[in-house]
């Protein structure tokens, strides 16, 4: 196998036509220089080069491998260049999978914090929902992926425990529910509202699987939700809801990136929170461009909890 090492003491002899020049030049002693031409030639195959008085001179075979090391070194210092840059933050790309609430909230100021920070780093940006936002990360169409989950109503799933156990999971933070109730509804100016006290009630329910933990929640208060829509978009069950079609439970975050028309927001009780994380992949955890955007996002959701205790919330 040839060594680049070994190339460039190679193109050193050939520049400067001595075993002692290439010494001078590398910043090394002439045996080691004689023992790495020694050791190429025997990679080789074949003598690279003959001494022709106080000269060293290419044979052909050198000639060749010297034309070819030119590309090579070439090539290899521009590989580290860029591996450098991109190890000091000044160059990479970070491909981020989030939620539509997430999107709409954590990610823009991480995201402003990070190009503020490390301007060479590219971000992008595509939305998903759990489970297929997971999906991608294994499937290499991501290097992050924020996502939920919600605590088990029903017992121990072991395919839900199992769910993140192979992925380093970022704790973001704790997002509770928040009952949404027609603006005039009977318990629009109630303290707290318990979930059975909209047991009668239509539902408009969101995402498959927060539809799913409301069904669940639900069902373990004593009744099941009659769910007239369902929707992802967070928007459109706010609108239903504004439209006096039903009521909703939704994360705090969507409430945050759309302000409630005609609907009133209320406290439900018992009170229940998703999780949210950044999740990468073991060997993505320690690349300086995915590690600085995982810090930005649990620094984003530190910022909106201090702005949220400030306003009182």
């Amino acid at each position: 196998m040839i060594e680049a090492r070994h190339l460039r003491v190679l193109r050193a002899v050939a520049q400067t036509g001595s075993f002692s020049g290439a010494a001078r030049e590398l910043g090394c002693t002439q045996p080691a220089i004689s023992q790495q031409m020694k050791a190429l030639e025997q990679s080789a195959g074949t003598p690279l080069l003959v001494r022709a008085g106080r000269e060293m001179r290419l044979t052909q075979a050198g000639e060749a491998l010297v034309r070819h090391a030119v590309g090579i070194l070439a090539g290899l210092t521009a590989a580290e260049e860029e591996v450098a840059a991109i190890a000091g933050l000044r160059a990479g790309r970070v491909r981020l999978v989030s939620f539509p609430s997430g999107s709409s909230t954590l990610v823009p100021t991480a995201l402003a914090r990070m190009r503020a920070a490390h301007p060479g780093t590219r971000v992008s940006l595509v939305e998903a929902e759990p489970p297929r936002s997971i999906e991608m990360l294994r499937n290499g169409d991501c290097e992050i992926a924020l996502a939920f989950r919600y605590p088990e109503v029903r017992g121990a799933d072991p395919a839900a425990r199992a769910e993140w156990d192979d992925l380093v999971v970022r704790p973001i933070l704790a997002d509770r529910l928040i009952g949404l109730v027609p603006e005039g509804h009977r318990l629009a100016t109630a303290e707290a509202v318990r979930f059975t006290e909209l047991a009668d009630e239509p539902w408009i329910a969101g995402c498959p699987r927060c539809r799913r933990h409301l069904v669940e929640v639900c069902e373990s208060a004593g009744f099941t939700p009659r769910i007239d829509f369902a929707t992802d978009d967070y928007p459109a069950v706010i609108g239903l809801v504004g439209a006096g079609l039903g009521v909703a439970a939704l994360p705090e975050l969507t409430l945050e990136s759309v302000r409630p028309k005609r609907a009133t927001a209320v406290r439900l009780e018992p009170a229940v929170q998703r999780e949210i994380v950044a999740l990468t992949l073991p060997d993505l955890a320690h690349v300086p461009a995915v590690e600085a955007t995982l810090d930005q996002l649990v620094n984003a959701a530190g910022r909106r909890a201090r702005t949220a205790v400030g306003e009182g919330r």
